[in-house]
C-alpha cells in the first residue's frame, strides 16, 4: 500500500523535473526569450502547468519575464549558480586558443561544443576576421542533440541504439523545430561514415557550417569543434582543406584534454 509520504514524495520529484524541463527550453531563447506556447509545444505539459511553473521559478529568480515582450528568460540566479561549478568544463579553457587560431586563419566563426544529456550546449566561440560574421549560436544555447553541425558530429559518435534513444526522446522537440526524427539519424549515420558534419544550408539564411569531433586517445567524444560562415567563402571546393584544418585543431584540443584527466587520476 502506498503510503502519504511516499505519494508526496513522487509529486514533488515529479515537479521538480517539470521545472528543470521548463528552465531547459527556457535556456534556447538565450537573450531572444521564448514564449508560454513554445515552453507548452516543447515539454508537452499543458499551458496551466507550465503557466504555474514559470509563474514560481519567476518568483525564486531563476527566470525573467520581459515586461515588453512577455518573453521568458533564463535568470541571473541560476548564472550565478553556475559560476560554482565554473571548472567543470575544462575542455573550454584547452579549446580557446584553438578556437582563436581558427577564427584568424579561416577568417571566420568558430564555436566549441558539448554534450549534455540528451542536448548540445555550446560553451564558447569566436568571431573571424572577416567582416561579415555567422554568429548563428550564442554562448550557453542548448539545442537537441543532432541539431546543428556541433550537435550532429556528437549524436554520431553515440552507437547507433543510444543515438536512437535520444531523438526518440526528443521527437516532441525535433517536431517543434521542424526535424524529422527519422531524417535526422539518418544523417547521423552519414555523419559517422563521413568523419565531419556538413551543412550547405546552415542555421542561418546564406550560411554554411563544418563541425568535426573532438576525441580522446581511447576514442571517445568530447566536443563538437565548428566553424560558421557565409556561403560564398565556402565553395564545396574548399570544404576539404578547411575539414583538415579543423581536425588538426581537434586532435589537439583532444590530446590535451586526454593529459590533463591523465594528470588528475
Amino acid at each position: 500500500m502506498t503510503q502519504p509520504d511516499d505519494v508526496a514524495a513522487t509529486a514533488g520529484a515529479q515537479s521538480v523535473r517539470r521545472a528543470l524541463a521548463v528552465l531547459r527550453v527556457v535556456a534556447t531563447g538565450q537573450e531572444r526569450g521564448v514564449r508560454l506556447t513554445d515552453v507548452v509545444s516543447h515539454t508537452g505539459l499543458n499551458r496551466p502547468t507550465v503557466h504555474r511553473l514559470l509563474r514560481v521559478l519567476v518568483e525564486e529568480g531563476a527566470v525573467e519575464q520581459d515586461s515588453a515582450t512577455r518573453r521568458y528568460l533564463i535568470g541571473g540566479d541560476v548564472s550565478l549558480l553556475g559560476l560554482a561549478r565554473s571548472a567543470r568544463f575544462p575542455i573550454r579553457a584547452i579549446a580557446e586558443p584553438h578556437l582563436r587560431y581558427l577564427a584568424e586563419s579561416l577568417g571566420d566563426t568558430t564555436f566549441i561544443t558539448i554534450r549534455h544529456g540528451a542536448d548540445s550546449v555550446c560553451i564558447d566561440r569566436r568571431p573571424g576576421s572577416f567582416p561579415v560574421k555567422v554568429l548563428s549560436i550564442e554562448i550557453g544555447a542548448r539545442r537537441p542533440l543532432g541539431v546543428g553541425v556541433s550537435g550532429l558530429v556528437l549524436l554520431a559518435s553515440l552507437p547507433e541504439a543510444e543515438a536512437a534513444e535520444i531523438v526518440r526522446r526528443n521527437a516532441r522537440r525535433l517536431h517543434a523545430l521542424h526535424v524529422d526524427p527519422a531524417e535526422l539519424l539518418e544523417r547521423a549515420a552519414g555523419t559517422r561514415a563521413l568523419g565531419y558534419a556538413y551543412a550547405p544550408v546552415g542555421v542561418v539564411p546564406g550560411s554554411r557550417a563544418i563541425a568535426v569531433p573532438v576525441r580522446l586517445a581511447d576514442g571517445r567524444t568530447v566536443a563538437g569543434l565548428a566553424m560558421a560562415t557565409i556561403t560564398e567563402r565556402l565553395p564545396n571546393e574548399r570544404v576539404p582543406g578547411v575539414v583538415k584544418q579543423m581536425q588538426e585543431r581537434a586532435a589537439l584540443i583532444g590530446a590535451q584534454a586526454a593529459e590533463i584527466a591523465r594528470r588528475r587520476k
